[in-house]
């Protein structure tokens, strides 16, 4: 890998996406249907009175685990992929464990340990620790779409577009953006979080729950604990405009 240094960077403050392009980046949504539906119906209502030239709604990843309607939410993501390309699904690190622990079952998983037995549970198959993992993991494979798991399969880890990089848990610094390894995409936290500088682009990633959107000069984190805390947080940009949206069940 490149470990040319970045010479230059790009400040969230004068960063914008493409001329004429409206983007939403939703964070991690880990089975809350319940909110990512009015989210989905604020970003369409907005869509069709402002009318804007072109537009991108991008899910950040973690749609499965933890919260109690992982099945509901692939269906909908599917379905307005299906729809309009412009929907982009990238992958979390929780979508790729499911797939991880239907290939290779075990009880140290981060499926087992950290809310895949909700996701199991929204697909009709409840795990009973008195049965093997094998089995329990057969009951799934049967359980769950082939058409999800392929959704699941082929999310990419990250898209770009303008001055913005999106991606589920951030980015190496020192290391071209077109050049991030997968796991650090899905998966980092030191030496990300806590850096101290500018990069190429502003990176708009979830991953780490905080209990309000971070927005720093170098990323903007949009994970709000959905599952736990009944809080999904959309940010929107368009040319210099930039906001928050959320959608809570309070």
């Amino acid at each position: 890998m490149n470990m040319a240094p970045v010479t230059t960077g790009m400040h969230y403050l004068d960063a914008r996406p493409p001329e004429g392009m409206r983007i939403y980046a939703i964070g991690d949504v880990h089975g809350r249907l319940d909110l990512l539906l009015p989210l989905h119906q604020r970003i369409m209502t907005e869509l069709q009175q402002d009318k804007p030239d072109d537009w991108r709604v991008i899910h950040l990843g973690d749609y499965v685990d933890r919260g109690p309607h992982s099945r509901g939410v692939i269906e909908l993501l599917m379905k307005l992929q299906a729809h309009d390309p412009r929907y982009i699904m990238l992958a979390g690190n929780h979508d790729v464990g499911l797939v991880d622990f239907l290939m290779s079952p075990v009880q140290d998983s981060l499926f087992i340990e950290f809310g895949g037995i909700q996701t199991a549970r929204s697909y009709g198959v409840t795990y009973d620790a008195a049965r093997s993992l094998e089995q329990f993991c057969g009951e799934l494979i049967e359980a769950i779409p082939l058409a999800h798991l392929q959704f699941l399969q082929n999310s990419a880890p990250s898209a770009t577009f303008g001055d913005f990089f999106f991606c589920h848990a951030g980015v190496r610094p020192g290391h071209r953006l077109d050049e991030q390894e997968p796991q650090d995409l899905m998966w980092i936290r030191k030496g990300f979080l806590d850096y101290n500088g500018l990069l190429e682009k502003v990176i708009v990633h979830g991953h780490t729950v905080t209990s309000e959107p971070e927005v720093l000069p170098y990323r903007v984190n949009v994970d709000t604990g959905a599952w736990k805390s009944g809080v999904l947080t959309a940010f929107c940009v368009e040319g210099d405009n930039k906001r928050l949206i959320m959608a809570s069940e309070r």
